[in-house]
């Protein structure tokens, strides 16, 4: 059966069991739905609905003789009334002051107390996925020799937001070739992103002309390499790991412990959360749904953020199943959007 098969009682039931739950961490009864008062119908049809809706497959009992708790399932219906009506608001609520993501004016400090305040006010462990920079449009652009084939490439967004990465190269370049190469893509580039300088200087730049133009040859396998490394690891930054060990009573102990573990193993993290990305305000990713054993116990809120003509990376956070998504889908699309209009209007 889908679910425009359940009458509108049996989804007032089955929401407030849901609620019943994510506030007490039990199972729910018949009784306790009841005794809110919620339907007009007697003991006996309550208690039918809840049976209706467990062999539907939207709650379980855990235990032969104990109540009824919300399945995968159940917590699904739920969750997508929950952004059904975030769907339907024509203004997005900014619950956060302007002043809260104030400070340091590089994308990387912004990013981090991004994921410490979605941590903090969520309880939960809170992550921004940072964007790739090969991918932002640039302002102005700087190479920096840091040591025998490292470079640091330095990078002023359009957005007036400074990022910096350190590229391994094959071959060893010095500074004043470094200066010629940044010159020549500033005065040619301005306002592109740096995969549009490389495939222009792969596409324009055969390799005879090389000779005659040493600087544009070194530059492209520059970019190059730094692209190839780039798309081999995502940066992540994530607070709040030691929230999910205060939670044990949600998680079995052996679970916890490996998914704290695979969570500090940012790369695997980066690219799991890399492959959910998406235009959504908020999208919420809950338990088996996805066949990924290291998060089914878990839930993912996550949101974009960017630029009025960019996306730029993914935030959110990610906690057990039992979480407040009353409060934190409004969260993370209010923090999403805050960020969103610092970048923006940076000056």
């Amino acid at each position: 059966m889908k679910n425009l098969d359940l009458r509108p009682k049996d989804r007032v039931v089955l929401v407030n069991v849901v609620e019943s739950f994510l506030q007490e961490g039990r199972p729910v009864s018949s009784d306790l739905i009841t005794r809110k008062r919620i339907l007009p119908d007697s003991p006996a049809t309550i208690r039918n609905i809840m049976v209706k809706l467990e062999k539907l497959g939207y709650l379980f009992k855990p235990h032969t003789s104990a109540g009824r708790v919300p399945s995968d399932k159940g917590l699904r219906l739920y969750v997508n009334s929950l952004l059904d009506i975030l769907a339907r608001s024509s203004e997005r609520a900014v619950l956060l002051p302007e002043s809260a993501l104030s400070g340091p004016g590089d994308l990387k400090s912004l990013l981090s107390r991004v994921s410490l305040m979605l941590a903090d006010e969520s309880d939960n462990l809170g992550f921004v996925l940072s964007p790739r920079i090969s991918r932002i449009h640039f302002k102005h652009l700087r190479f920096i020799r840091i040591a025998e084939n490292k470079v640091m490439v330095i990078l002023l967004a359009t957005f007036n937001l400074i990022l910096n990465e350190i590229v391994s190269l094959d071959q060893d370049l010095g500074q004043t070739e470094l200066d010629e190469a940044a010159r020549f893509v500033n005065q040619n580039f301005r306002g592109k992103t740096l995969q549009a300088v490389r495939d222009y200087l792969e596409k324009e730049m055969p390799p005879y002309r090389d000779r005659r133009e040493p600087a544009a040859a070194k530059l492209r396998e520059l970019l190059k390499a730094y692209i190839l490394q780039e798309e081999q690891s995502d940066s992540i930054f994530f607070q709040g790991a030691s929230k999910l060990l205060d939670k044990a009573r949600e998680f079995p102990i052996e679970k916890l412990k490996a998914l704290v573990r695979h969570f500090e193993e940012k790369a695997r993290l980066a690219r799991l959360i890399s492959d959910f990305i998406s235009l959504d305000r908020v999208k919420v990713l809950i338990g088996s749904e996805e066949n990924l054993p290291d998060i089914a116990d878990c839930a993912l809120v996550l949101s974009h953020y960017g630029t009025e003509s960019q996306v730029l990376g993914s935030l959110g956070i990610i906690g057990p199943k039992r979480i407040p998504y009353q409060k934190i889908i409004p969260l993370v699309d209010s923090i999403a959007l805050r960020l969103s209009q610092t970048i923006r209007h940076n000056p």
